[in-house]
């Protein structure tokens, strides 16, 4: 109404002026040129009316068509029965169209294709209007007609619909996508799914993607803490000995009677004491570990821990008697050695031990390596692996904690792990991230390596973690396999939220995997997709929507490198990203998936005008080399040309299922 009543009152402007021109060829000119202007100007308003109409009208007859076609009904009787009650469904949302059933049919040809014709009246708003002395322009109503022709053999159709939820779509941006997306679930999702099956999938994104309850069949189960049992340097049942002599050789003696070494035993030297002049025995001998070597009943000699040279004491002090005392390791260093059946550990692993009681000297901060320098410095403890159940702790040494007594858990700080250990993109400082953040969420990144662009299963290849960021944190919203339940996923569209950065690669490989039935064998009978078409009997379809730049690439699991908009970094890795440009990883993930015959539109929501400079780099790019043909490109600003977008996209995908 708004758009009448501002042609009414341009109209009766011009009118005024016209009007009051006194110049008689201005006049006799306005009078002769009045009846074209007024059916120009309010002509317009309803051809633009009809013209909408018409649209809707064939949405709605190709759905009844479609409804009819699927039917199990061969009789004409019945055939227009299903036909018209699914029109008029149809059109219960166009209340400006009045159907003309005596010229709307629905007709079975060969058995094979329901061929629909349907007529409307749509009522005028302006183009009624009476002017003396022509009379009216146009009737009260403008009559429409569309046709309409669909296989019974129509395809089934699986699509995958990838959503950004990043930061940057939060508000209004995000509220339009979800209307959009709606539109689309009610034009692709059919009711009846007994012939011909229409189901969707759901892909939202930001940071990475959130696989809910598959994550550990995707990406493998992290390895988690293992319990401590006990903790020791010393050899079970030793005491500190003491000795009453050494000697000045080469190799010095020890005398210790009734010592209880062997040769190749390992021992901690302290409490020597000297005198007289010489070279300073107690710095020889103190606070070191060593292997016993020419062992006797109650002598022995030392060799240097690592070289396993002799210990020389010639030209040293005297040796204070019954002084120093020694004390039977369990390593060669003296080490702490921590017993956890089953620990799964590599020499030279890093760690994380908590809550250990009694030596509590071993324990690691309770801290990720961002709150204080002094964390640094005791953020992990690198292992000596001794068993499938015990392992030294590197630089622990023995004599300086005190005794176990209970408790503690070690956590590994490898890749796979439940946490990661790396050093920042910022200052090459530690950081440590748990694969599950504090929200109980934990999202996946690329998949590297020979399958990275392929939808192999994970049985065969693992997607990589993701080990988020505070800053930057793992998405709530989760995927949804493909399902026929409409109520269903726009439940879980209208629940998602904005948060993080644009993984749009990852996003994009996603969308494939969803209708994958190789990597998608992980998902229930009900929501696997079926098997890649040889007869055009099934269509795959893969939407990507993004609203900016893809800045968000990993390596190891962490976003990567220098780049801005994906958090601080000084929570980057200090690595380059394992697979390169996200940009070019999107588009390599897009024909490897086109070569499987997938269609696949794309859709950029207010992106940048830029195409960057060679190579791909920008979201642009992605967008018109992602999608299947020019055709297959949307890019609308705003929030009600996105709702055009997706509803041109799911007019698409239903004419791909009729022939004309």
């Amino acid at each position: 109404m708004r758009l009448l009543q501002k042609t009414r009152a341009a109209l009766a402007a011009f009118v005024r002026e016209a009007a009051s021109d006194n110049r008689g060829n201005v006049a006799m000119l306005f009078g002769m040129a009045l009846p074209v202007l007024v059916m120009i100007v309010v002509g317009g308003v309803d051809i633009n009316r009809v013209s909408t109409a018409k649209v809707g009208l064939h949405d709605a007859l190709d759905a009844a068509a479609l409804a009819a076609a699927r039917s199990p009904y061969t009789d004409a009787d019945d055939i227009q029965r299903v036909g018209m009650d699914a029109l008029k469904a149809n059109l219960a949302a166009y209340p400006t169209m009045s159907l003309i059933e005596n010229e709307t049919k629905f007709i079975l040809v060969n058995d094979e294709i329901v061929v629909a014709d349907a007529k409307v009246d749509v009522q005028t708003l302006v183009a009624n209007i009476f002017l003396p002395p022509y009379g009216k322009f146009m009737d009260d109503q403008l009559p429409v007609s569309v046709h309409s022709e669909v296989h019974r053999s129509t395809k089934d159709i699986e699509v995958s619909l990838v959503l950004d939820v990043t930061g940057s779509m939060a508000g209004n941006r995000l509220n339009s996508l979800k209307s959009a997306a709606n539109t689309l679930v009610d034009l692709v999702v059919q009711d009846q799914q007994n012939i011909n099956r229409t189901r969707m999938a759901l892909v939202p994104y930001s940071m990475g993607v959130n696989p809910g309850g598959y994550v550990d069949t995707v990406r493998g189960t992290p390895k988690g803490p293992t319990s401590i049992t006990a903790a020791s340097w010393m050899s079970p049942g030793w005491v500190a000995k003491s000795f009453s002599g050494v000697s000045k050789a080469n190799p010095g003696v020890i005398t210790a009677n009734n010592h209880g070494l062997s040769n190749g035993d390992f021992v901690w030297i302290s409490g020597v004491t000297q005198s007289g002049s010489g070279t300073d025995l107690t710095t020889l001998l103190n606070g070191k570990a060593y292997r016993v070597a020419d062992v006797t009943a109650n002598t022995f000699t030392l060799e240097n821990s690592g070289s396993w040279t002799p210990v020389n004491t010639t030209g040293t002090k005297n040796y204070t008697a019954n002084s120093g005392s020694f004390r039977k390791c369990q390593v060669s260093t003296c080490e702490v050695v921590v017993t956890s059946n089953n620990h799964g550990l590599e020499t030279g692993d890093d760690v994380s031990i908590r809550g250990v009681n009694g030596m509590t000297q071993i324990n690691n901060a309770l801290d990720d390596g961002r709150t204080s320098t002094s964390a640094q410095t005791n953020l992990f403890t690198t292992i000596t692996k001794q068993s499938s159940s015990t392992f030294s702790l590197n630089g622990r040494i023995g004599p300086n904690v005190s005794n176990y007594s209970s408790g503690g858990t070690v956590q590994c700080l490898e890749y796979g792990c439940a946490a990661f250990l790396f050093q920042n993109q910022s200052n090459n400082h530690w950081r440590i991230r748990p694969i599950i953040d504090a929200n109980e969420r934990s999202c996946v990144s690329e998949r590297v390596g020979g399958q990275a662009y392929t939808d192999a299963s994970t049985s065969t290849a693992f997607v990589s973690p993701a080990y988020a960021s505070t800053d930057n944190p793992c998405l709530g919203s989760t995927i949804q396999p493909l399902t026929d339940d409409r109520a269903l996923l726009k439940n879980q569209i209208n629940s998602y939220a904005a948060v993080g950065s644009t993984a749009g690669q990852i996003g994009v490989g996603w969308g494939w995997y969803m209708i994958s039935p190789t990597f998608g064998s992980i998902f229930p009978s009900a929501n696997r997709p079926d098997p890649y078409s040889t007869d055009n009997s099934l269509l795959k379809v893969v939407i990507i929507m993004t609203d900016g730049e893809f800045n968000t690439p990993y390596c190891n699991g962490v976003v990567a490198g220098a780049v801005s908009g994906s958090g601080s970094t000084t929570q980057h890795i200090n690595c380059a990203a394992t697979n390169g440009n996200p940009f070019a990883q999107a588009v390599t993930m897009c024909n490897a998936m086109k070569a499987k015959k997938v269609i696949v539109y794309t859709v950029g929501f207010d992106i940048g005008t830029g195409t960057g400079g060679a190579g791909v780099d920008t979201a642009r790019e992605v967008m018109q080399q992602c999608a299947t043909d020019a055709s297959h490109v949307y890019l609308p600003n705003n929030g009600t040309s996105l709702q055009s977008a997706f509803a041109a996209i799911g007019r698409s995908i239903s004419q791909l299922r009729i022939s004309r």
